[in-house]
């Protein structure tokens, strides 16, 4: 699915990875333990057996999730729009002696992965890049196993296209309408990539608003169990109003889910499902 969405997704993501951006540092100092806190699956209530688990991460190159899921024994796949984040998680699976197999593509195209192949799909921040979030989600019912887990963390979509150059004084103004697909562009936050020495500056991430409804509403039509709703926000009741950290504890900024499998066929399937 090559449109244009696409072709400014991978040009922003390559020039990232160019800038060492936050996202694309493959993560070389884990170990089981750092790996679990990391990923932190006790909190989201998936299961950490993680032996054999055949787990895809969706639209999460850069060499950490996966290396931290291949350090736990699962059995891991990536797929990333850009080469170059793939390239981070082979240097972390070489690393780590570990595998872990990179599929460049589209989180909207899954075609390349097989049906119920997966116990476990781990979609980290991405799913604003694409406008109309109902395509992924058939994907992911399409791959993910009876009984398994799909995580997924987004923008909120109630700040969508605030930040905390929104403060006016007293608070974070909304401005645009609430609607599906509304398209929002902001600057980087500082701490993404460093633009000193040279003044480097990479275009601006285009997002797409999903509506709280079209999320839960879509997901549970494709046969997804709600298990956890998780709002990450700021812990810093000092901030300075007009801060990056006043602003996520006044609009906690993302929001996490974790939804379970379980379609009309499949009541009574195991925490795993029956594979």
């Amino acid at each position: 699915m090559q449109d244009e969405v696409y072709h400014y997704n991978k040009e922003r993501w390559e020039a990232l990875v160019g800038a060492e951006a936050l996202f694309t540092r493959p993560m070389l100092d884990l170990d089981a333990e750092k790996a679990q806190a990391y990923l932190g699956l006790e909190r989201l209530g998936i299961p950490g057996d993680l032996a054999g688990r055949k787990v895809l991460c969706l639209a999460g190159g850069g060499g950490q999730q996966s290396a931290a899921f291949a350090l736990l024994g699962a059995d891991v796949t990536v797929l990333d729009i850009s080469s170059g984040q793939l390239e981070r998680d082979r240097l972390a699976a070489e690393h780590y002696s570990v595998g872990i197999r990179t599929i460049q593509g589209d989180m909207r195209d899954l075609s390349a992965l097989d049906d119920s192949s997966f116990d476990l799909v781990w979609h980290p921040y991405s799913l604003t890049f694409v406008p109309d979030s109902r395509i992924v989600f058939r994907e992911v019912a399409r791959v993910v196993d009876e009984g398994g887990y799909y995580y997924l963390m987004c923008a909120n979509p109630f700040f969508s296209g605030l930040t905390h150059h929104s403060w006016n004084g007293e608070g974070y103004t909304l401005k645009h309408p609430y609607t599906d697909e509304a398209a929002t562009c902001y600057p980087d936050q500082d701490w993404v990539y460093d633009r000193k020495p040279s003044g480097r500056h990479i275009r601006e991430p285009l997002e797409y608003r999903q509506t709280l409804s079209r999320i839960v509403n879509s997901l549970i039509r494709e046969g997804f169990m709600l298990r956890l709703l998780s709002e990450v926000r700021g812990d810093d009741p000092g901030a300075e109003p007009g801060s990056w950290a006043h602003f996520t504890g006044v609009a906690p900024p993302w929001l996490e889910f974790v939804w379970q499998y379980c379609p009309a066929s499949s009541e009574g399937a195991g925490v795993w499902g029956q594979g």
